[in-house]
């Protein structure tokens, strides 16, 4: 009997403490006051205080002064994708099915089965919206038809899978051109998915009224394929190693590459975009360094010449405070020239870097009596005269779009 009411007590407390941490709770989330206050209130509203409850640490994580962590420069450097190579397999056709009809008072309903289903082709689409190839994965596969059933039932067909890509993509084939994309919304048909196959029921006919076969489905084609953008970005920064092409894309741009006192911190082109009043948008790539043979593919130097044959306009960053810049731009131009004739003489602009250092203000005017092209000095590391390469690049932008050789001055 004493045992029982023990119990009994025991429980009547622990509901009503439950009770107590839901009212608590509830009086949080709806006031928003603190879980001190709320406490204190619910010392004064039930008798004996709350049993139970540590004031000290907060009830849920938004109370919590969240710090958001710092991105490494890692994490915030995202590189350009310019070419890409995918195998593609389209789906499989689903079989055919083999089975007669049978049912009450009618043994003989002859053959029945459906064919099966095609297999889902791939489609390669170009899309303005998308600016890289950084989302085409090296693997696709297309959808398997679905296999037919009795009763004439046919298979479902397989999902056509499209593979978005940026506009100006080449489509190539152990090496040769197979579809330029470059208009929005154009399709290529990549992969034909395999026909579904036929069902018992195909094969009926007078002379064989109880066929037995039935074939598998097709399957699906199968390519390799690489894609490849015609058009990288607008301008490409041209330059030996440490010449101060990272910084000046982040001055003058919203990209964020890796920048360090040590050659070659770039190793994949970044591209940035150069934002203007009118809403026009120029794009800028941070192309690699250039070292003496690159054209014999020393290093990586026919991939880095790559990128540079897909900038309609160059610009050469000179590092000013080397002996003698202008040896910078000969071999540059040997280089390029050497990948491509005629590489160097696209529209250009010459970039005298590190103007900030006393040893470089000495060379401008002798690099200027050396050279025809225009010379913008600027500072990477100052942002000075940045906005002079700003708007030179529209001028070299808007001839681009003229289709003129000399752009017209603002």
């Amino acid at each position: 009997m004493m045992a029982s009411l023990s119990r009994a007590r025991s429980a009547r407390r622990l509901s009503a403490d439950i009770l107590s941490y839901h009212m608590l709770g509830t009086e949080v989330r709806r006031g928003g006051c603190s879980v001190a206050a709320a406490a204190a209130a619910w010392r004064r509203r039930v008798p004996g205080g709350v049993r139970g409850v540590s004031t000290s640490c907060p009830l849920s994580s938004k109370s919590r002064g969240h710090q958001k962590r710092e991105l490494s420069e890692k994490e915030l450097t995202r590189h350009f994708v310019d070419q890409r190579r995918v195998k593609l397999l389209a789906g499989s056709g689903g079989k055919g099915a083999s089975s007669f009809h049978s049912e009450p008072r009618k043994e003989w309903g002859g053959p029945d089965g459906g064919n099966g289903g095609d297999g889902g082709s791939i489609v390669i689409k170009a899309d303005k919206f998308v600016k890289s190839l950084a989302q085409v994965v090296p693997i696709y596969k297309g959808e398997d038809g679905e296999k037919g059933g009795n009763k004439n039932c046919y298979g479902k067909n397989g999902v056509q899978s499209y593979i978005s890509v940026p506009l100006g993509t080449v489509v190539k084939e152990d090496g040769e051109m197979v579809v330029d994309l470059s208009e929005h919304g154009q399709e290529y048909l990549a992969v034909f998915g395999g026909a579904g196959g036929k069902g018992n029921r195909f094969f009926l006919s007078n002379e064989n009224r109880a066929p037995m076969s039935a074939t598998p489905g097709v399957t699906g084609q199968e390519r390799v394929l690489q894609l490849e953008l015609r058009t990288m970005a607008h301008a490409g920064l041209v330059g030996f190693p440490n010449a101060g092409k990272s910084s000046l894309l982040r001055a003058i741009s919203n990209a964020r590459p890796a920048v360090a006192a040590y050659p070659f911190t770039t190793l994949n082109p970044h591209v940035g975009i150069v934002n203007y009043r009118d809403h026009e948008q120029v794009a800028v790539a941070d192309i690699p360094g250039i070292i003496r043979g690159a054209h014999l593919n020393r290093g990586l130097g026919i991939s880095f010449l790559r990128h540079i044959e897909r900038c309609p306009f160059l610009l050469y960053v000179l590092d000013l405070s080397t002996p003698e810049p202008w040896a910078q731009l000969r071999h540059l131009h040997y280089e390029l020239d050497q990948y491509e004739p005629g590489l160097s003489r696209r529209p250009q602009a010459i970039i005298a870097n590190k103007m900030d250092l006393p040893e470089a203000r000495e060379k401008i005017e002798d690099l200027r009596s050396r050279v025809t092209q225009r010379v913008i000095p600027v500072s990477a590391l100052t942002g000075q005269n940045t906005e002079e390469l700003i708007l030179h690049l529209r001028e070299l932008y808007d001839g681009y779009l003229c289709g003129e050789e000399k752009p017209t001055r603002w």
